[in-house]
């Protein structure tokens, strides 16, 4: 069964790129310096800080990945946005006002006034290494869609080519328009993603023949198993989606994505104070909620669509769902009207670029001010700031991270088949290594006074070989426990913390202002 991509749904795809791009174009005359093109120069307006924030946060990983987790179980992934949400007050209270106050081009800056410039340079590649895996893992899932699109399956060498074509896309746009381009293609993205998603679920409702009640009165006893779940009170350090993990596990994970990750807190410190910042953070949590459930709500409608013919009746589909990581792309693609096809596709894109195209600008300001500009002053014995790259170097950094980003993709997409997990437990396992970590160490940096550079060097050292030890596949067998995701961070993250205070201050480095809130 070959799906009908025309020429309609081509031409709004197509025509979407093309807005993006524009916007990219347009707000690139704006960029006057390097600290310009990476912090937008702290004038943007909160609102459209924390559209970016919330799309970047969504990704390909929710347009995909979540109706994919609703299809196979159950509601109890929202459980998670409990801890999310407390995280974002924390960090906003916590964490945003003494590093905004640091006015470094980098959040890995105000390591650098805390414990010197070796650690600056050690926390940078710290996240470069954690965001290639992580954004490169969201990219994948991105391309599966795309190839579905392209070609009308997902075989490695369409999923390549289709992460490659996305990768040139994101790309294009980012290098000409720094952060402000990230930042107002990504209100533009998560609009789009919105407005397909509804359209989803419009849609379903009307291609299943039966009334919403019936709809939830099978979806509460489908196969014995109660899809409507939204609490899972079992205490098991093996399920990532518990009460007991969203509540208190989800907590310390969200301080690590949003507070420490570059990628999340470079927008946040593009707003025009510490305090637009903070509220435009908890508003993007608050609001993604909403949205993430229109996306397991169109996987319940899925898994009615395929999986109940006994409800479907005469119109039960002919397609087969062989895979479900590609479920909604297959619904979408054979399934939906022209136009509304092309629409919802261009939301996929869109979650995709939403991602890619913040985690490349993260990518390439950490690469500039926390490896290059340290090393060359280095060198040259001048200040960080004196070494820093023209606009053009920056440029290039944004297209080496892209690059990169796009390698690391492809790889993901033999990381994943061999593994076989979930793609969100997949997505958000491999952030544990890098994240982790660095939560550990900003603790100790801005709630302590002990600590130095060679004491985070050996915290870095000993977060990534625990994260590496909670996996899986090295737990020993005799001990017959498995350790979901969530609680690799309560674990790791104030064992790094205790391996950071054990050093003692050092006289190269500074307190700065706000670092005993």
């Amino acid at each position: 069964m070959r799906h009908q991509f025309g020429m309609l749904d081509w031409s709004v795809v197509i025509v979407y790129m093309f807005v993006v791009l524009l916007i990219g174009a347009v707000v690139s005359r704006k960029q006057t310096d390097t600290r310009y093109f990476f912090l937008a120069g702290r004038t943007m307006p909160a609102w459209a800080v924390s559209l970016s924030v919330l799309a970047t946060a969504l990704s390909a990983a929710t347009f995909i990945g979540a109706p994919q987790m609703a299809f196979d179980g159950d509601l109890t992934y929202l459980i998670t946005n409990i801890g999310s949400v407390i995280a974002a007050f924390i960090i906003a209270f916590l964490f945003v006002p003494p590093i905004y106050r640091a006015g470094t081009v980098t959040i890995y800056g105000y390591l650098g006034q805390r414990y010197g410039t070796g650690a600056r340079s050690a926390a940078g590649v710290m996240f470069l290494l954690g965001r290639l895996l992580s954004s490169g893992a969201r990219l994948f899932m991105a391309g599966i869609g795309f190839s579905l699109m392209l070609y009308g399956e997902t075989g490695t060498n369409e999923l390549i080519f289709a992460v490659v074509l996305l990768g040139i896309i994101g790309t294009a746009y980012t290098i000409f328009g720094g952060i402000r381009a990230v930042i107002w293609t990504d209100a533009l993205q998560i609009t789009v993603m919105v407005i397909a998603a509804l359209c989803s679920v419009w849609l379903l409702l009307r291609a299943i023949p039966v009334s919403t009640t019936e709809i939830l009165t099978a979806l509460q006893d489908a196969d014995g198993v109660n899809k409507l779940r939204l609490v899972n009170t079992e205490f098991s350090l093996g399920n990532a989606y518990t009460l007991w993990a969203g509540v208190f596990a989800m907590i310390v994970v969200g301080v690590s994505t949003h507070g420490v990750d570059q990628d999340m807190a470079q927008r946040v410190m593009t707003a025009r104070s510490p305090w637009q910042g903070g509220w435009a953070l908890i508003s993007s949590i608050v609001v993604g909620i909403p949205v993430i459930l229109i996306f397991m709500v169109i996987g319940l409608l899925l898994y009615v669509f395929y999986q109940r013919p006994d409800i479907m009746g005469a119109a039960v589909p002919q397609d087969v769902i062989e895979d479900t990581r590609r479920v909604f792309p297959q619904f979408v693609l054979y399934h939906m009207p022209a136009g509304l096809r092309g629409l919802t596709m261009a939301g996929l894109i869109a979650a995709a670029m939403s991602t890619f195209d913040s985690a490349i600008n993260a990518m390439a300001s950490c690469l500039v001010a926390d490896v290059y500009a340290p090393w060359r002053a280095w060198r040259g014995r001048t200040t960080d700031d004196a070494s820093m790259p023209n606009l053009t170097g920056s440029r290039l950094a944004v297209g080496i991270m892209g690059a990169l980003l796009t390698v690391f993709a492809i790889a993901a997409i033999y990381m994943q088949e061999r593994g076989g997990d979930l793609l969100i437990n997949f997505a958000l396992g491999v952030m544990a290594f890098a994240l982790a970590p660095l939560l550990g160490v900003f603790c100790a940096a801005l709630f302590t006074k002990r600590g130095n550079t060679g004491s985070v060097f050996v915290a870095f050292a000993v977060g990534i070989a625990a994260v590496l030890l909670l996996q899986p596949y090295m737990l020993p067998k005799w001990l017959d426990v498995a350790i979901a995701w969530p609680w690799w961070w309560v674990i790791v993250s104030p064992l790094c913390f205790g391996v950071c205070v054990l050093g003692t201050p050092k006289n190269n480095a500074t307190q700065p202002e706000g670092c005993e809130t």
